[in-house]
């Protein structure tokens, strides 16, 4: 699904009304219907609710007294507040507020005053109708202690289209802007609602149809998408009657070293649970032992060692002879910065030949090398959090990157010829070509870890099974979110640990498989 900037949303909107003759106030009243059945799905019943929704004067407002009618004619206890007087709405807004009038009478319309945040605070649900994607200022004034008032209640809050004071783009808070439960937006996703503060303010977010044609969706020139579970289910390979092991591929994993085989590990099982055939573990000689001791179905191979106990430049023949057995590499989990190793790490990546994923330490052998990412002769997948990202990039900190993930995420791509997964809320994947893709699943719970470590291993245990590298990472991506999210539901999130996701990968991904 493409994320759009509000110009882009603003001008299908145009193309929508102008070319597709679907009048503006046609539009008003799905958006506003959306929001009903969205705050219905997401919360119950309204019949009964006291609910409080917040009109600005422009198209945003016109959504919300189109909420405000719905909702009363479900019988909920419906109180709109206008932040501007009628003879201020835009045309739309004040048709609809005329409208809402007409059903719920004027007691149930009231002007922002002191008297209005009581209501506030004593709403069952808040909704924020306030200001729309075209905020480009900071909120000053009542709109500024509307928002205020909407925060400082204890009580959930749904968002229309984006949370006031958000910018649709950047996601940047201009001045003060409403901390949501819920945001439903409309037509497409707004970029602004997946990074920067964007990403605390919005909670959940629902992309709600609302009849834009497809045709026109289809020519949006938008670079970004938002990984959705369709597509993500789209990528997995299908698992016929007759498959056997062989099947689904062999990936293997070089990874490991003394005190490090916890990675190994948890990066070998993803990839099991990933639906890999076979898993083969290549460490260093003096730890597989303890690594066989943690995994069962997983094969090991001992190489040679450092004295450190790392793998050794020596095995670079045997690595060669491993890799070109196997139908996907991982490299990285727990293998150290011993230098001896690192140089092991350089001399592989010069001859990677299938599809491959650089995770951990293998990103950080990289750091000042980049360059030699254009040797690879199948480009990489790369798997950095921000600060292997800011040892990538000459001159960048944690910090810069965190600040324009998706720009350094796609230059990098661009500019070395790689796939990236910029790890992170939210997590950004990007390809060669230029086009990047947002990962609405995780959640904070996942700040732990080796939860890389289970994203590498099912990054290679898709591309085992012949998945695209782009569709490898953007499916792994996700449903390693997924299980993330099933995770938290049932443990919450302080006490998760990166283990906890292997045993809930299946559940992710279960719904491709089950039996029609």
């Amino acid at each position: 699904m493409k994320i759009v900037t509000a110009a882009e949303m603003q001008a299908l909107d145009r193309r929508t009304i102008q070319e597709g003759s679907i009048p503006g106030r046609v539009l008003m009243e799905r958006a506003g219907t959306r929001v009903v059945e969205e705050v219905e799905r997401r919360f119950g019943s309204s019949k009964g609710k006291r609910i409080i929704i917040l009109c600005g004067k422009g198209n945003n407002g016109g959504d919300g007294f189109v909420a405000a009618r719905l909702l009363h004619q479900r019988r909920a206890r419906v109180q709109a507040l206008m932040l501007a007087p009628a003879s201020e709405l835009s045309s739309g807004a004040k048709y609809m507020h005329r409208r809402f009038l007409q059903v719920a009478g004027r007691k149930a319309v009231h002007v922002f005053t002191g008297a209005a945040r009581d209501l506030i605070k004593d709403g069952d649900l808040l909704i924020d109708a306030l200001l729309g994607t075209g905020l480009g200022a900071e909120v000053t004034g009542l709109y500024r202690e509307a928002i205020a008032a909407v925060n400082g209640a204890a009580t959930p809050v749904v968002a229309v289209d984006v949370p006031s004071g958000i910018h649709a783009d950047s996601g940047a808070v201009l001045g003060a802007a409403v901390r949501a439960d819920l945001t439903v937006t409309f037509g497409l996703p707004k970029l602004g609602l997946y990074v920067g503060a964007g990403i605390d303010h919005a909670g959940e977010v629902c992309v709600a149809d609302i009849g834009i044609p497809l045709a026109y969706i289809e020519q949006v020139d938008s670079k970004v998408r938002l990984i959705t579970r369709d597509s993500a289910m789209a990528a997995l390979p299908s698992r016929l009657p007759s498959a056997h092991k062989g099947t689904f591929g062999h990936a293997g994993i070089i990874a490991g070293s003394v005190g490090k085989t916890g990675a190994a590990a948890l990066a070998a099982t993803a990839a099991l649970r990933a639906g890999a055939g076979l898993v083969t573990v290549a460490t260093p000689a003096s730890v597989n032992d303890t690594l066989e001791s943690k995994l069962l179905e997983v094969m090991t191979v001992p190489m040679p060692e450092t004295k450190a106990r790392t793998i050794a430049r020596s095995a670079l023949d045997r690595l060669i002879a491993f890799i070109t057995a196997r139908s996907s590499v991982a490299i990285g989990p727990g293998l150290s910065t011993h230098p001896e190793t690192v140089e092991l790490v350089h001399a592989l990546v010069r001859r990677l030949d299938r599809p491959s994923v650089l995770d951990a330490d293998a990103l950080n052998a990289l750091a000042g090398r980049a360059s030699l990412l254009t040797e690879c002769k199948v480009p990489p997948i790369l798997t950095p959090h921000p600060g292997e990202m800011a040892r990538l990039e000459p001159d960048a900190t944690p910090q810069t990157v965190n600040a324009d993930r998706l720009g350094v995420a796609s230059h990098f791509a661009r500019e070395r010829g790689v796939f990236l997964v910029l790890k992170g809320a939210r997590t950004v994947v990007a390809r060669p070509d230029g086009l990047a893709a947002i990962c609405p699943t995780g959640n904070p719970g996942m700040a732990t870890a080796g939860t890389g470590d289970v994203l590498t291993g099912m990054i290679a245990g898709f591309l085992a099974q012949g998945v695209t590298s782009w569709d490898a990472a953007c499916a792994a991506t996700y449903f390693h979110g997924v299980a993330g999210d099933l995770a938290a539901a049932d443990l919450g999130q302080p006490g998760m640990l990166a283990g906890d996701l292997l045993s809930r990968i299946p559940d992710a991904i279960r719904a491709k498989y089950r039996p029609s």
